[in-house]
């Protein structure tokens, strides 16, 4: 990919870490929070892959591998979709839109590749052709259309408009929910992804020099997404990781579908089994002005029964850490991933670049998530009441 001409307006810096190679911010990330929010401002995604699905056969050979269900998808319509492995474990993530004539399906950058080598392979003689188009296009953000349209026209070559609207707002028909229902902060979440061509990326940065609409960093982005409970590939899933420990199911995995490579682990965890780990917001202590970062590791401190006189607590690692960031309201917040069975009520410590940083913990995935079918036990043979 081509650098971004976003690089280019004034006051741009450089991300670090998985967003490398766009904007983290351009100078002041809390107040780009703010006008992202209110629908004011872009924010460029050119880092993103984009893979093309062509043929008759896309909606029910990509259904056929998916745990959403994508084989009814209407023109216009958004989706996210999972592709497991053969034990459940996450192996892409893409959020997917029709137009009538392709499927589009946008990815971390890094996926793109392997991403539509992995469909290529998979397509035998269905009519369906995979092609890689991330060197052709690009992808914005915002939480409002206007925003984008400020920005560069919508792209239609079927005559619909290519915006990826999140799911994530509301849980999906077919999907299931571990978080409490009462105060999700997904209700406030509004998000949306533009695929534009590559080339409309100058008139985009050139309508933020012009003052027509506000630009926003990757951080900005990362921090409400932080405070939305909203699971991404890049941060939160490492080699072990299954939907239900990120609560993914509540927006990419369909219940009621056919068999799909994955499905068997899917279902046995929700229906007799507990997620291994789960999914957490962590409130940081901002005391040290430290913020932790990806991989750092979360303990908790375990008491002694009888603790000799002046002896520390017992520390266990519990966890790490996926994503953080500085929020406008929440502060110092950050995502974790911790074992199951770490109590709600634990004092946390994130170690961070040699300093303990407090950490209250609130339950995305609960600890007391268990299975969503109550199994009678038989009694044994030859047992008398």
């Amino acid at each position: 990919m081509t650098s971004s001409p976003f690089l280019a307006v004034p006051g741009a810096v450089v991300a670090e870490g998985v967003d490398a190679g766009i904007v983290g911010h351009y100078g002041g990330p809390i107040v780009e929070q703010r006008k992202l929010e209110r629908g004011e401002a872009i924010v460029d995604l050119s880092n993103r892959g984009v893979v093309s699905v062509t043929g008759p056969d896309r909606r029910s050979w990509l259904h056929s591998m998916a745990s959403q269900a994508l084989d009814r998808l209407q023109p216009g319509e958004s989706a996210e979709a999972l592709f497991l492995g053969a034990s459940g474990r996450i192996e892409h993530a893409v959020h997917v839109i029709d137009d009538g004539e392709t499927m589009w399906l946008i990815v971390e950058g890094a996926e793109a590749e392997p991403l539509a080598a992995w469909l290529d392979r998979m397509r035998f003689m269905l009519r369906v052709e995979v092609a890689d188009r991330s060197s052709e296009f690009a992808v914005l953000g915002a939480m409002s259309v206007e925003a984008l349209d400020a920005a560069t026209p919508a792209f239609t070559p079927a005559g619909i408009a290519l915006d990826w609207v999140d799911p994530w707002t509301a849980l999906t028909p077919g999907g299931y929910q571990y978080a409490h229902e009462a105060g999700h902060p997904a209700s406030a979440w509004r998000w949306i992804e533009r695929i534009v061509p590559r080339e409309a990326l100058a008139d985009a940065a050139a309508a933020v020099e012009a003052g027509r609409v506000a630009p926003a960093g990757s951080l900005a982005a990362e921090a409400l997404r932080i405070a939305a409970w909203r699971p991404r590939l890049a941060t939160e899933v490492d080699e072990k990781s299954i939907p239900h420990e990120l609560d993914w199911l509540r927006s990419a995995v369909d219940l009621g579908k056919g068999c799909y490579r994955g499905q068997e682990t899917v279902a046995k965890v929700l229906n007799l089994g507990k997620p291994p780990r789960r999914l957490v917001l962590l409130h940081l202590d901002g005391s040290d002005t430290v913020l932790p970062v990806a991989g750092d590791a979360v303990v908790g401190e375990k008491v002694r029964p009888e603790p000799e006189p002046g002896a520390e607590p017992e520390r266990r690692p519990v966890g790490h850490i996926t994503s953080s960031a500085m929020h406008h309201e929440l502060g110092p917040i950050a995502l974790a991933v911790v074992k199951r069975q770490v109590p709600p009520g634990l004092t946390l410590i994130v170690e961070s670049h040699g300093i303990d940083v407090a950490a209250a913990q609130v339950e995305i995935v609960p600890a007391d998530a268990g299975a969503a079918v109550d199994v009678p036990r038989l009694p044994r043979l030859g047992v008398r009441k």
